[in-house]
């Protein structure tokens, strides 16, 4: 059976010599990996780049009742971007972001309000011109809330996060960690209350708040890991 579908790229790995196995959150199934015949071949040319994190397709699928791998009859590009793959500011943001998707979403099931939410944001990302500083920070605590952890207040993050980092001090009072996690309420309040006017004073504090944000996510997903491409992101938010 076929199914029309919007989807967005989330990941893909190399299968046999010129095809990929694709993962893409659909609008109508949820997650699904699909194998895509011929992408890496050298002609025609650069179609690998539809499967780039992030990319917006129009899908063909082939469905089955028992789960599992399929094919895409067809796939074209739906939303060109404009910016995207090309500032490597924002593509060290969509790679980082993708990477902590493609580990949270598992449902292969339809979920109209995320899929638009993954939709609309993405969108608006590619075509901010300036003041996307924030993105990465605006994007993963909105995320949070459709996926049923979302914070209400940044006390909440910090609580929760200074707790799985160390015991209670033996001699009382506030211990280093959390001492230093608290001095981040403010921000975080700031970005949950009013994420178009807040305020990240430097790409430093914005690293922190980041690395912070995704402990509180590590408590809340099982088996998210360690997020390979943090690593590539903080040497780009230095310069946000």
């Amino acid at each position: 059976m076929l199914i029309k579908t919007r989807g967005i790229v989330l990941s893909y790995l190399r299968y046999r010599e010129t095809s990929i196995i694709a993962r893409i959150y659909t609008e109508r199934l949820g997650l699904q990996s699909y194998v895509v015949n011929g992408v890496r071949k050298a002609k025609p040319p650069g179609r690998i780049a539809l499967f780039q994190p992030f990319t917006m397709l129009d899908l063909v699928a082939y469905t089955s009742r028992s789960g599992g791998l399929t094919r895409l009859a067809e796939f074209r590009c739906s939303e060109p971007f404009r910016t995207l793959p090309y500032d490597v500011r924002k593509s060290s943001v969509g790679l980082l972001l993708s990477e902590i998707v493609s580990r949270v979403l598992q449902e292969e099931e339809e979920n109209e309000p995320l899929f638009t939410f993954l939709h609309d944001s993405i969108l608006r990302f590619d075509q901010q011109e300036s003041g996307f500083e924030n993105f990465a920070l605006e994007f993963l605590l909105q995320l949070s809330h459709y996926l049923g952890f979302g914070p209400e207040t940044a006390e909440q993050i910090t609580s929760q996060v200074t707790f799985a980092a160390e015991a209670p001090s033996v001699a009382g009072g506030r211990s280093p960690v959390a001492m230093r996690f608290q001095e981040f309420e403010h921000y975080f309040d700031a970005l949950l209350q009013h994420p178009a006017t807040a305020v990240i004073p430097n790409g430093r504090i914005r690293r922190e708040l980041l690395d912070v944000l995704i402990r509180y996510y590590q408590l809340h997903v099982e088996h998210l890991g360690d997020v390979r491409s943090l690593s590539v992101l903080s040497e780009v938010l230095a310069e946000l």
